[in-house]
């Protein structure tokens, strides 16, 4: 027996659970607890949820207390940028928020949390719910003190493609001028990180690393060398090419849950391209393409790690992954 149909799932995941990071936690609390017993117990499940489950990180929740409101420069402040901390990512991966906040604020950045924002919308604006996407952009509008801050930052390709849409999407909304300011001032992690020059990182971070495109960043946005500059910047590490780097691996927002056939299809090629490297690690900024790419090296065996490049950046500026701002041994100021 199957969950039901793909309209049935939709309301589950993109109307009911994902858009709410409280929920989403509560959710998968029970589920990741459970470990090992639900291993034993998923043959008994059905499909649809059985594909969820795999594209679950392993292990226990992440620790990580949330980000504080306002992160200050290390060193002279030279920017103050608003960070959109996502919906799943804030709850799969706050490792990512962390280390953007940190790397951003190596760099001379305070960084801005705001207490209104919300989901960015993205699901519902690719999958034929414009009004709701319209819903959640008007809050986030209206969240980023926008007079505050030079740039309103995304780790999120598939955030940071809609975000830059918000124009557009409430063009004939009173917010329409508010909006088109705010899709001005959105930029990825990486895009600004390379737009205002990095302190160089002195920490080696010894990986061979190979660079997959999300198609929200690659195709939706044009951003295709910032985050491989970035890379290079990193003393120790090696960046090496991937075959068909921006070509789909099968995420693409719920189209691994909701299309799971050619969705395994184009992962099955991706997992082949980084075997062929011999990289020990994958990077990619989008939280939907690093749990496909981790469940397919799962699959097939393969211990390679999965990395945002700003987690890589962290590194090499000396973070732990643990929480905290004060562990870098590369200050600045």
């Amino acid at each position: 027996m199957a969950c039901g149909s793909p309209t049935v799932l939709l309301a589950i995941l993109r109307d009911r659970l994902f858009p709410y990071p409280g929920r989403l936690a509560a959710a998968l609390r029970p589920v990741r607890s459970m470990g090992g017993a639900l291993k034993r117990l998923a043959g008994l499940l059905p499909a649809d949820i059985r594909r969820m489950l795999a594209l679950l990180p392993p292990g226990a929740p992440s620790a990580l207390p949330p980000l504080p409101f306002v992160i200050p420069a290390q060193g002279q402040r030279r920017y103050r940028v608003a960070l959109l901390t996502g919906c799943v990512a804030q709850v799969l991966f706050p490792e990512i928020n962390w280390a953007t906040a940190r790397v951003l604020a190596m760099n001379g950045c305070e960084v801005v949390v705001p207490a209104g924002q919300g989901c960015c919308g993205a699901l519902h604006l690719h999958s034929g719910a414009p009004e709701t996407a319209r819903g959640f952009a008007r809050r986030n509008v209206e969240a980023f003190e926008l007079d505050d801050v030079d740039a309103v930052i995304t780790n999120a390709a598939g955030c940071g493609s809609t975000l830059k849409e918000y124009g557009h999407l409430l063009q004939d909304d009173a917010a329409a001028s508010q909006a088109a300011r705010f899709a001005g001032k959105v930029r990825d992690v990486t895009e600004f990180l390379a737009e205002i020059g990095i302190v160089p990182p002195t920490q080696p971070v010894h990986r061979v690393v190979a660079y997959h495109d999300a198609c929200h960043l690659a195709h939706g946005q044009g951003i295709r060398n910032e985050p491989r500059q970035l890379l290079r910047a990193i003393p120790g590490l090696r960046l090496v090419e991937l075959r068909e780097a921006d070509h789909c691996c099968g995420s693409a927002g719920l189209y691994n849950i909701l299309q799971p056939g050619m969705a395994a299809r184009l992962l099955e090629k991706k997992i082949a391209a980084i075997a062929a490297t011999g990289a020990d690690t994958v990077a990619t900024g989008n939280p939907g393409c690093l749990m496909q790419i981790a469940k397919g090296l799962r699959e097939h065996g393969l211990a390679v790690d999965v990395r945002h490049p700003v987690e890589l950046l962290a590194e090499a500026y000396g973070f732990s992954r643990a929480g905290g701002f004060g562990t870098s041994r590369n200050r600045t100021g």
